[in-house]
């Protein structure tokens, strides 16, 4: 029985390796202080649990302590005048020489300890928008500036996450207000 514990733990680690050679890496690096400021507004997003009747999304960022990034994402429950629903925590920079791979240390329901990595693949000169994603190649993110990107901006930003492999037939765009 110690042998197959002991086989699937390593299956699951070769898992996630292969999963994580599989992933697009960042395209250049991030100015954390042109990055890691203010409120990014969440255009697109791959579908998962926690996001579902999230609109009107938003991810907030701000220098913490230790070097360390303050991180806040939060949304509308169902609808634009609905609850505001949050989480957050503080991140690490994965990659110092680019800060462009952060690990975000989450406590879901206040007390159940998380770390989700996030890896910008891109994002324009101006820090006007930025393409997300995790490191398993199976959640991805648009983000922007402004709550509504022109429809051409969105087109692009679409055909960029494609070329880096991603089926975008499978984002979604919630509902976006800019509150």
């Amino acid at each position: 029985m110690k042998t197959l514990w002991l086989a699937g733990l390593f299956a699951s680690f070769a898992v996630t390796g292969a999963a994580y050679a599989a992933a697009p890496q960042p395209t250049k690096p991030v100015d954390p202080a042109r990055f890691f400021q203010g409120r990014w507004y969440e255009i697109g997003r791959k579908p998962m649990s926690l996001t579902d009747g999230c609109v009107a999304g938003w991810t907030e960022y701000a220098p913490s302590d230790k070097g360390r990034i303050k991180v806040l994402d939060a949304c509308y429950d169902k609808t634009p005048s609905g609850k505001i629903k949050t989480l957050g925590g503080p991140a690490d920079v994965l990659d110092p020489a680019s800060h462009a791979k952060l690990a975000v240390h989450y406590r879901f329901a206040g007390f159940i300890p998380i770390t989700q990595e996030y890896w910008i693949l891109d994002h324009d000169e101006d820090y006007t928008w930025f393409i997300e994603a995790d490191p398993t190649f199976d959640k991805l993110w648009i983000y922007t500036r402004a709550a509504n990107p022109s429809p051409e901006l969105l087109q692009d930003l679409i055909g960029k996450a494609k070329g880096f492999g991603y089926d975008t037939s499978k984002l979604e765009f919630p509902t976006q207000t800019g509150k």
